[in-house]
């Protein structure tokens, strides 16, 4: 037996003759202060440090002893011994996992794209060459919502259309521009500027009454061109049920669009029946939530209804004629779809960059500054 293996034996014994350990199956007599797993935890440790040291105890014995890590090294190696490698330790992040590590993609380290998804809504089959593949985008701020048409190339996504809760006031609606109904009116709004934009507008109307019921365009006619198919692209929103986005989309599909959809995410969708109450989701394409909170609010705590609906208050919006105003909302989208564009107003004359002067022109304007200077002190 080694030197280090025999410092080994002598530690365990004295281990288990001062603390009490087992014998033969027996408990020691005179008991210790552990128990005999408390001892077994102790020799486990002995024998781990054994194994990982770089010499063993020996190692630790040099180290008392003040030798360097050169001379252990050194002694290790004419023992046989593997020097400075720890066993059962594996390093992952080596030189090699550095050279080969690829950084994410920009908008995803943002977190603003799901790749996956869009890769899912981008791809095309190539055995239908350049046909661009078309995707009803929606996304949300704070304030503002937005719908777009478009569709991805190369040099990036092209859009065909788009539309903005902001330019609904145009159309009647100047307050609640983040909510359901208002998701519904700018996806309306998208799909009928869209297809008058690409002259289908009169061949496809879509839903003209929202009734909240399911609908989907159909080819109407076989010999004349098929209804605008798009996708629809929701962006990093949780698609649960009653969310805005399948607002927006519904007013797009309502307006003449076909995006393949069903009907279990909208408002009203009952999973345990399995159908959907029409009735109630058109409840929330016309504001009827709104109106029931207000007149509750109303009731209740009239000095919050003033704060919080200070805006329907300005405009004189009350709840009885919210689901008037969408109604007539819808309808004015309908007749008058397109943009116009707001004409800039010229602010004064062109503006001119003064001339750079040369060294000795700006010499010259020098001393006819201090020529002045002395003129007015004298």
């Amino acid at each position: 037996m080694s030197r280090d293996g025999a410092f080994f034996v002598s530690r365990c014994k004295e281990v288990v003759s001062f603390w009490g350990g087992t014998r033969r199956g027996r408990r020691v007599r005179g008991g210790g202060l552990f128990s005999p797993l408390d001892v077994g935890k102790e020799i486990a440790a002995l024998a781990s440090l054994l194994q990982t040291s770089e010499c063993g105890v020996g190692a630790a014995r040099g180290r008392r002893r003040g030798e360097g890590a050169g001379e252990r090294v050194e002694r290790a190696r004419r023992r046989g011994r593997p020097a400075g490698k720890m066993p059962f330790i594996k390093v992952v992040k080596n030189k090699a996992y550095f050279k080969r590590f690829q950084v994410k993609l920009k908008r995803r380290r943002q977190g603003k794209t799901d790749y996956r998804a869009r890769k899912r809504l981008v791809a095309q089959d190539k055995n239908k060459y350049n046909t661009p593949k078309y995707r009803f985008t929606v996304r949300f701020t704070n304030r503002d919502i937005i719908c777009q048409v478009q569709y991805a190339t190369l040099k990036g996504d092209i859009t065909m259309a788009s539309a903005y809760s902001h330019q609904l006031p145009k159309y009647g609606l100047k307050v609640g521009l983040t909510n359901y109904a208002a998701a519904y009116c700018t996806g309306l709004l998208c799909a009928r500027r869209l297809l008058k934009k690409i002259g289908l507008d009169e061949t496809y109307t879509g839903a003209e009454e929202a009734d909240g019921s399911f609908f989907l365009v159909e080819h109407e006619d076989e010999e004349g061109p098929a209804p605008f198919r798009a996708l629809l692209d929701v962006g990093l929103v949780a698609t649960t049920t009653g969310k805005k986005v399948f607002g927006a989309m519904k007013g797009a599909v309502d307006g003449g669009l076909y995006i393949p959809h069903n009907e279990k995410r909208f408002p009203g969708y009952e999973a345990d029946k399995k159908e959907l109450d029409a009735d109630r989701h058109r409840e929330f394409i016309f504001g009827v939530p709104i109106a029931e909170y207000m007149e509750e609010l109303a009731e209740e705590e009239p000095e919050m209804f003033q704060r919080q609906f200070a805006s329907y208050i300005a405009e004189g919006i009350e709840s009885e004629g919210i689901e008037e105003m969408y109604e007539n909302v819808h309808a004015a989208i309908r007749e008058n779809p397109e943009h116009t564009k707001k004409v800039k107003t010229a602010k004064g004359g062109k503006r001119r960059k003064a001339v750079k002067l040369t060294r000795d022109q700006k010499k010259a304007n020098l001393k006819r500054k201090i020529a002045e200077l002395q003129a007015a002190r004298e």
